[in-house]
Parts: C-alpha cells; structure tokens; sequence
C-alpha cells in the first residue's frame, strides 16, 4: 500500500467547496460525534498530524488528507463533530452542507465504543442521506479496558451497513476500514440501510411523498429530503438552493398539504429524535454488553474536580503547580542558553571589530538583532517547552472540558457562551489561536464578544515578562529565595484576567452587543492515558516553534530599529529619549514611564520583545546585554526609578493592553470588519489604562495617609 497526503484547510463559514475529483479518485467524508477519535482515525489512514485534544470542538475546519489503497486515489476530509445534522451550530451545519454538497463517494462515520448507544442518532440520520455508509466503531480497546462488548456482527447485519472495529491509535483495524472502504466506492460491497420507522402518520405521509420527490432528488435520498422538508429547516432549504442544481419550489406547499395529520410541523424534530434514540437503546440492549458499570472510575474523579467547592480551587492550584514547574525547570536552561547565545554575540562582535566594520552596521547587526534574538530565544524556549507539555497533557487527559464546565455558570451569569472558556484556554497558548477557536460559537453576537475579550487572558508572548517582573518584585520579601510565589503571583493575575473577560462580557452584552445567551451541551470526554510521543511532537512542533518562530521573526527587525532610535540623537537626547520625554507625563499618570510606554508601543508586533526593548531602551549605549541574574536585572530596574507600584501597573497593563499584530490580523480576518478590529485594540487599552490609574490613586493615597 502506498501512502500520500497533503494539508488543506477551509472556512468553516463559507459555501461548501465541491472537491473537483480525477479519474480513479475517491472523496470520503469522515463524520462523528466530537471525541470519538475521529482525528485519530484521519491521521492513521492519512499520515498526517492533526492534534487530537481530548476535548470537544477541535476541529473547526474541514481539515483534507490524501492516502492510496489498491492502486486507487482516495480524498480524506476530516468534517467538524457533530451530534446531529439538524444543523444547531456553525460546526453541525459545515458537517451537513458538506455531506450533502460535498460530492463525496462514501461517508465513514466514527463512532466511539465506549458509548456507542449515544453515537447512533448520527449514523442513523447519515444512513438517510446516503446509503454509502460504513460505520468505524473505534476506541475498542478502551471499551474492552471497561470491559463492554460489541457484537459487531449482530450490529451490523440490523444496520444494514458495514461495521469496522478499530483502536486508531495503534493502527488496529484501520487496513481493514481501507478496504471496506475501497469495496463500498467499486460497488464490490453495497450497503442497504435500515431506516429507522417513525411512529403514526408520520411514516405513512414519508412513504407517500417519496414518490412526489424522487424526481427532484437526483443528488438526495429522496426519504432524507423529505423529512427535512417536513422538518421545516429553512436553512438547510437555503443551502440547497445555494449548493445545489435542485429545484424545490413548491414542494413545502404539497408536504403541508399532504401532511394534515401532523399538526404541530415543530413537533416533527422530536418525533425523529425520540424514535432514534429508541432504536439505539433497543440495540444497546441486544447488541452491547457491559459487565460492569460503565465510566463508574470517571465518575468519582468528575464529582470531584467539577465539584462546585472543590472544582474552582483544584483548577487555580493545579494552574499554579504548572507555572510554578514551568518557572523552576526554566531558570537553569534559560540562563545556560542565554549564556551561550550572549557569548556568540560576543564572537560576533570581536569578528566586526576585526575586520574593521562601520560602528553603526555593528550596532544594527549585533547589539540590536542578534542580541534581542538571543534574549527572546533564551528567556522563551525553556518555558515554552515546559508549559506547552504540561498543557497538552492536561488537554490529552480530557481535564480542559472540566474547566469548562466548572466556569459555564460564570459564563452563563455573564450573558456570554459557555464555550468561551474553551477558547480562552486556547488564548493561553496564543491569543491569534484564542480567536480562530471562537469559530466553535454559533452565535455571531457570542462569537463577537469571546474574540473582544480573548485578549484579557495571557498569552505565551506576555509570560516572560509577567513571570520576571513578578520574581524581580517578590526578591527583596523572600531573602532570594522566590519558591511558589512568582507563581502564585501570576495565578492571580490570570484570574484578574478571568474576571476582567466576565465583567467586560457582562457588559459588552448589556449595551452594543446586547442579546440573551444561548445554551450549549458540552461533552464530558472519557480520561485517556496521553500518548506521550504525541503530546511531545504537538507541543514542540504545533505550538513551542511555531511561537517562537513567530517571536524571531519581528524580534529581529524590532531590535534593530530600537537600537538604531536609542543611538540617533537630537541635540543632547536621543530619538528614543525624546519620545519618552513626550510620553513621559502621560505613563506617570498611570504608574509608568515613557521608556515603558514605548517599549509596549514598539512590541505591538510580538509581545515577547517587550522587556528586552525596554532594558535597551534604559541602558545609555542602546545596546542589549546579558544579565547573570534576577538581582543584576532588578538593580537595573531600581535605578531607572521603578517602585513597587510601577512593577505592578507593568504586569496589570502587559496583561490587559492591546492585542499583539498577529492576533489583530486574526481578528480582521475572523470578523471580517475593520470597525471591530480597532475596538479589539481600544477596549483592552481602556481597561489597562484605568486599572493601572485606580492602583496609582490607591498607591498614592496609601503613601499620603503612611498606611
């Protein structure tokens, strides 16, 4: 067997795109219920990488893989979870549209074996559009773990479709999905679904208006067409009009005609619902074997950590255990690197020297790009590669869907989407990924408010500088010993962060985005041991070099720039100082200077170079330096006036400002307008400012009064 693939992504938001195919190619759809394991499945059959957090809402594109089988071609596109397609969220419909618009030859819908009863409503609703089904139970290893059998067999001769048992993870099974799939799209094997009967008139009514819609259904079943007419789902008849050559006009009017006897037309959707979920129970009972009770070890860890007294609690202490493990584990390799990066630079400058180069190309080349280079690279890297794993296990391990559900009711209080928490979760890796995850809400006016605020939550970019200034303020109070505290210290600005993103949601729903919010089922996933190959190649690759990469790209020509601003003088004082001078009375105002004001000005690009472009900004050559430790660092910070107060008002205004220019692009590009693209930057700069000018006033009050 011979194996390509390649990477395509589309917008969630868009018409479907009909994948033109070639001779001897194959289009097939992958569908299921979130966290069956469907992107596993789409890895093992492709080769590609897809993250499979063990959490809902992953996939909020239709990611395209390509692999071959038996000489022929087949197009992989790995569709949205759903749990249904009635289409009730932006990644239902995206899944419908394409598996009735998507020219695809098969559908191969991933179930998982550990609940499988609750994954049929979906293979029983893609079986009335299509009778090219094959059904992949997966996660059977995890079933026989819990001690639940499947009599495949059984199940499949009653379906009427063909059933695969796989373990995605380790491959078992997936030759055999291959080749079931290859017999299904030659006609070799050709299933014959198993309608679910619907009760009373209903059925009868479908049977007879069949034979009106068959004509018009050359690219639908015609019994799948004619319940969603029933059905009355305007926007799947508008999606048909838009996708498709099909002409309906009329046929509303002849179901309601023919369809007398069901009175309530809103009554239909759980008519079709409740007989499913029968069927499925009627086939659990004859089909499913448990010999003991199932997801009773999850059940006992979950009434604890969603518990509404210990949830909370557990979650900031197990949140300050990962920064604290992040902050101790990164201070030995961070200084090593910076050690060595520093040391080159030093070569560097030696090479210059030597062959006699112009000061300012030196200054430029050297004590402007390459030494920021080395400070971004040194402070980030050890971090990122302790925290990003840490952060992909407790994803790998279905803990983020409990951190959901512990915040849903603040979210709920908030007038906002319970699912927002799942995208700041995603914001603290990056806020630009924060804001393409919000594609999960349904609700444009939800969607609106989670990207407005996604800010408030701090990305990778902003720890360096929110965890050195948090142990450089804790110094003097712990006799050089810092411990827990930097990490406690930034716990609490995340929640300060949390409780901003309420408040401000609060609001935003109270006056220009005003609305009731809408409720959401969020999926308690089964806890999974992580695969530690996996979360290692997804949290060094997907994630550690792909925001460092990003930090070098435009620290490099931002430490340029700075240096050439603190070496170009006008009068006594250069560039860099007089623009501080400027700013100087304003950033008073707000416990600040202008030297800071201007290193956050010039770190629009990338929030990581914040701190380096001030250090430079302070030092009277404009150039960047190693520091051998926190206390040379504060030393220097103490003779450029900082106090107490002006630590603080930089972590609180680094936490609250504006959105770095990766996540503004993101942004223009999600919304779509420029309108909410500038309030992105203005409501957290507003935030910043007022946070930082009632802790200045408090500060000041609490000096006059000698409290």
């Amino acid at each position: 067997m011979g194996l390509t693939f390649q990477s395509t992504q589309s917008d969630a938001l868009t018409d479907v795109n009909v994948i033109e195919k070639k001779e001897g190619q194959y289009v097939i759809a992958l569908a299921g219920n979130p966290n069956t394991g469907k992107s596993t499945v789409f890895n093992a059959l492709t080769g590609l990488h897809q993250h499979t957090g063990n959490w809902p809402g992953k996939t909020v594109v239709s990611a395209r893989g390509e692999y071959t089988y038996a000489g022929k071609e087949f197009i992989l596109v790995d569709l949205p979870g759903t749990y249904s397609l009635f289409a009730a969220s932006v990644e239902e419909e995206v899944a419908r549209d394409f598996l009735c618009f998507g020219n695809s030859d098969a559908v191969i819908v991933v179930a998982d074996a550990t609940c499988l009863e609750r994954n049929l409503n979906l293979v029983y609703q893609v079986m009335e559009l299509t009778n090219r089904v094959i059904l992949c139970i997966n996660l059977v290893d995890e079933a026989r773990k819990k001690k639940i059998e499947i009599d495949a067999a059984g199940l499949e001769q009653e379906l009427g479709i063909p059933i695969v048992l796989c373990a995605a993870r380790s491959r078992k099974g997936i030759d055999e999905l291959m080749e079931t799939v290859n017999k299904v799209v030659t006609d070799e094997l050709v299933p014959s679904p198993n309608y679910v009967r619907y009760p009373g008139e209903l059925e009868s009514r479908i049977q007879l208006l069949q034979a009106f819609m068959e004509e018009k259904a050359k690219d639908f079943s015609s019994r799948w067409l004619v319940l969603r007419i029933i059905d009355g789902d305007e926007r799947l008849l508008h999606s048909i009009a838009r996708n498709s050559q099909m002409d309906i006009q009329g046929s509303d009017q002849v179901v309601t005609q023919e369809t007398l006897a069901i009175e309530d037309r809103s009554s239909v959707r759980d008519i079709i619902t409740q007989a499913i979920y029968q069927k499925a129970e009627e086939l659990k009972e004859r089909f499913i074997i448990e010999r003991s009770e199932p997801n009773r070890r999850d059940r006992k860890i979950d009434n604890i950590i969603t518990s509404r007294i210990v949830g909370i609690p557990l979650m900031l202490s197990l949140l300050a255990l990962v920064l604290w493990i992040t902050i101790s584990g990164a201070n030995v390799p961070s200084a090593m690197l910076a050690e060595f990066l520093f040391g080159i630079g030093d070569q560097l400058s030696g090479l210059f020297m030597r062959i006699n180069a112009p000061d300012w190309l030196h200054g430029i080349l050297v004590q402007g790009l390459y030494k920021t280079l080395a400070w971004v690279v040194s402070v980030m890297l050890p971090p990122m590669a302790i925290f990003f794993p840490l952060f992909t296990i407790l994803e790998d391990l279905g803990y983020l869907p409990r951190v959901a559900f512990n915040l849903d009711h603040m979210f709920k209080k908030a007038c906002a989407h319970g699912k927002q928490c799942l995208t700041m979760c995603m914001g603290l890796g990056c806020n630009a990924a924060g804001i393409t995850a919000c594609r999960i809400i349904d609700s444009p006016r939800e969607r609106l408010i989670a990207i407005l605020t996604n800010n408030f939550v701090p990305c990778n970019g902003r720890f360096p500088t929110l965890i050195a200034i948090s142990s450089i303020f804790l110094l003097s109070y712990t006799g050089g010993s810092l411990g827990i505290l930097p990490a406690l210290m930034v716990t609490g600005l995340i929640v300060i962060g949390i409780t901003v993103t309420l408040c401000l949601s609060y609001l935003l729903s109270k006056t220009i985005l005003r609305g009731v919010p809408s409720t959401f089922t969020l999926e308690l996933p089964p806890y999974r041991v992580p695969k530690i190959g996996r979360v290692l190649y997804t949290s060094v690759i997907d994630r550690t070099i792909f925001v460092l990469w990003r930090a070098i790209i435009v620290a490099a020509p931002a430490g340029a720039i700075t240096w050439l601003f603190s070496n170009l003088y006008i009068g006594d004082l250069s560039i860099l100082g007089h623009v501080a001078g400027f700013l100087d009375p304003a950033a008073k105002l707000i416990g600040l200077d202008g030297f800071i004001l201007i290193a956050f000005l010039l770190a629009l690009p990338a929030n990581e170079i914040m701190l380096p472009i001030l250090l430079m900004a302070y030092l009277a050559t404009g150039t960047m330096v190693d520091f051998d430790s926190l206390a040379s660092l504060r030393t220097i910070l103490l003779e450029h006036g900082w106090t107490p107060l002006t630590a603080l008002n930089v972590m609180l205004f680094s936490l609250l400002h504006w959105p770095c220019a990766t996540t503004l692009l993101t942004i223009k590009k999600e919304t779509g307008s420029l309108k909410w693209t500038v309030l992105s930057a203005l409501i957290p700069t507003a935030v910043a400012v007022v946070l930082c000018l009632i802790t200045t006033l408090l500060y000041k009050l609490v000096v006059v009064m000698n409290i």
